[in-house]
């Protein structure tokens, strides 16, 4: 800048003939492809090797045998019609394969319905998923002068599933029974502001079997014309604290957290920019097992939570949170780029835990080798998905009389 303003000063001639230099410049970076590091080249390897353990590494264009061939596209916070997205877990998979998106986290809130469905479509595409939920909570202050605040916490889990299943369905069933009463006191609310809605007009939006949630009601809101759009019921009515807001029977972020590292899953800290007081809900969550938080967005890295991600050595992630609203303004699948060292950081956290729960799984169905256990491990990812482990090898053997530990068949 000072040798610029100084040669602007001489009269501008030499700044003219550096003009077309700097255009050759221009040209030349704009043909080059950055060069990864070591640690990214390794990091992107073992990425590669556990999304697509058969395929080749190579380089696409066949120059280099070591760089990792094309681009990986992961998605860490999706929902589908098994919560409030507006697309089926078939259609959302389908969306995401067109999006280039290579591994999808199906984050429903508050349930695992919709996972089933999501990896039977998404062998159809050569997409991997991570099996997961988006858990509503509250944080309540050890403070008197913080403020009790919603907290929405991410339970990433390996390819069986939670290892706890029954323990993790409790909790979450409460929540979505909690959101039936949660929906009742909204309508009320509206009613009370000249908003008249019908409860059920609210689930059937929702849809057979799903719990109601705000943007259901917001969608009620919309077809009886009180509002044009979802963004303008959730900044005038539904938002926290709003005048339409309501309380469910969410459980505290902290028992949260505990119980997802107890069912064999890594607990991340979702949206933390929404939050009124992150530094205080981080830190708590922290001491209860806290593995992960959202750092990336579709706008950026946020250099304050990347920071408190350091503080606390929280894993840095992110994800689109993509809904498939039609029309509205939210980032889509894939949209949010994570590094790959950020990824592989993630892998390194989450296998070791995913491990343990299969093993704990697998052993009881050993020990009870049901119909229902068998057609558990029939629809789990097991096989040439996980890596060899001698204890894993052992639960097999203990199962060869079934006809299902084959590790290439176990698919």
């Amino acid at each position: 800048m000072v040798l610029t303003s100084a040669v602007n000063a001489d009269g501008g001639g030499a700044d003219e003939e550096s003009k077309p230099r700097r255009r050759r410049r221009k040209r030349r970076g704009r043909g080059q492809r950055k060069k990864n590091s070591p640690e990214e080249i390794l990091a992107s390897l073992y990425v590669r090797r556990w999304a697509f353990p058969d395929a080749p590494l190579n380089d696409a264009d066949g120059d280099d045998p070591v760089r990792p061939a094309g681009k990986m596209v992961f998605e860490f916070h999706s929902h589908s019609t098994c919560s409030d997205g507006f697309l089926s877990p078939t259609a959302l998979v389908e969306r995401a394969h067109a999006r280039g998106v290579n591994v999808l986290a199906l984050t429903d809130h508050d349930t695992m319905a919709g996972v089933a469905e999501a990896v039977e479509a998404a062998n159809k595409f050569g997409i991997r998923i991570i099996p997961g939920v988006e858990i509503s909570a509250v944080y309540s202050p050890r403070e008197e002068s913080e403020t009790e605040e919603p907290v929405h916490i991410l339970a990433y889990y390996g390819s069986c599933g939670p290892s706890r299943f029954e323990a993790l369905e409790k909790v979450l069933s409460s929540i979505r029974d909690g959101r039936y009463l949660r929906a009742e006191e909204m309508v009320f609310k509206l009613s009370k502001l000249n908003l008249p809605l019908k409860l059920d007009v609210v689930a059937k939006i929702a849809g057979n079997g799903v719990a109601p949630g705000r943007v259901h009601v917001a969608c009620a809101m919309v077809e009886s014309g009180y509002v044009q759009n979802l963004k303008q019921a959730f900044s005038r009515y539904l938002h926290d604290g709003g005048p339409a807001y309501a309380k469910g029977t969410e459980p505290f972020a902290e028992d949260v957290v505990r119980l997802i590292c107890h069912t064999g899953g890594v607990a991340a800290l979702a949206h933390p920019w929404a939050l009124k007081n992150p530094v205080g809900v981080i830190r708590s969550l922290k001491d209860s097992g806290l593995h992960a938080i959202e750092v990336y967005r579709s706008d950026g890295k946020l250099s304050g939570f990347s920071d408190l991600a350091d503080r606390y050595e929280l894993v840095k992630i992110g994800g689109s949170d993509y809904h498939g609203r039609s029309g509205q303004d939210e980032p889509d699948l894939g949209s949010v780029a994570i590094p790959v060292l950020d990824v592989y950081e993630f892998l390194i956290k989450a296998q070791p835990a995913w491990r343990v729960a299969m093993q704990d799984m697998l052993s009881a169905m050993a020990d009870e080798p049901s119909d229902i256990n068998l057609q558990k491990i029939r629809a789990s990812f097991l096989g040439n998905q996980e890596p060899e482990d001698p204890e894993l090898d052992a639960i097999r053997v203990k199962l060869s009389g079934t006809e299902l530990c084959n590790r290439k068949k176990c698919s």
